[in-house]
């Protein structure tokens, strides 16, 4: 009865996170490997239950996204490959090597997380000093989204904030228009991952609908209220739960075992 409980916990209280500030995985991640799931297959499952929050949230954004649809195939295929050739490559990993993985993983997410928006607003202001008209430049962006793509087929969490990055670099600026975009492109790439991870087995299907069922609960219930909490204040609390993940995994991988 314990595990049950606990991956709707993890799935409820990730999905208010992502909701009001991202970083979900922090939680859902880590609650599937500590119920036993092995480390690709939580990789796996933990894209499979995140995956109806970028769908819905795509949806929401639709109009910004029929505003700039000659963009989208190009974005979307790109997208397709690389989420394709990160889940190819997450596969062919020995499980040994993915664990070991797992705490630079996560440390590459948690300061993708603490310095992500500073980031973004440097991008964009260089975006805005240096327009990319230039085919050498627009192939860099290709082979850029392509990099990002790949990285979110072989490890989801942090996937929205590098997006959000590239989409600056690329010279967006409406807000709400990058959301989309970065929806959209975590939704292919999560698609087409699963797909894979479906063919391959490695979903554990059981653990994944609880977190999946705690996310959407989760998500719901935090879209109500999530104007009023302070944005600061709930960023910190990922940050620190991150943190204390990302510690503990770097001393069970590299101290205990």
């Amino acid at each position: 009865m314990f595990e049950p409980v606990l991956l709707l916990a993890a799935g409820f209280f990730g999905g208010m996170l992502n909701s009001i500030a991202g970083g979900g995985s922090f939680i859902t991640f880590p609650a599937l490997l500590f119920v036993g799931v092995p480390p690709i297959s939580a990789n796996a499952t933990n894209t499979f239950a995140s995956c109806s929050g970028y769908l819905s949230g795509a949806y929401a954004f639709r109009k910004e996204l029929r505003e700039h649809k000659k963009a989208l195939p190009l974005i979307m295929l790109i997208s397709l490959l690389g989420g394709v050739t990160g889940a190819w490559l997450l596969l062919q990993m020995p499980e040994s090597l993915f664990r070991e993985a797992i705490p630079w993983l996560l440390l590459f997410a948690i300061l993708l997380f603490v310095f992500g928006e500073k980031l973004n607003q440097s991008l964009r202001q260089y975006a805005g000093a240096h327009k990319y008209a230039s085919s050498f430049g627009h192939l860099m962006l290709i082979l850029v989204l392509l990099g990002i793509t790949i990285y979110g087929g072989f490890f989801n969490a942090g996937l929205g904030i590098i997006a959000l990055s590239y989409l600056a670099l690329a010279g967006y600026t409406n807000i709400n228009t990058m959301n989309g975009i970065k929806l959209l492109i975590s939704s292919t790439v999560s698609l087409v991952a699963i797909a894979l991870f479906i063919a391959d087995g490695v979903i554990a299907w059981y653990e994944g609908v609880l977190v999946l069922v705690g996310t959407l609960c989760g998500g719901y219930i935090a879209a109500h209220f999530s104007r009023k909490l302070p944005q600061q204040l709930v960023r910190g609390f990922v940050v620190l739960i991150g943190s204390l993940v990302t510690v503990y995994y770097f001393y069970d991988v590299y101290l205990v075992s």
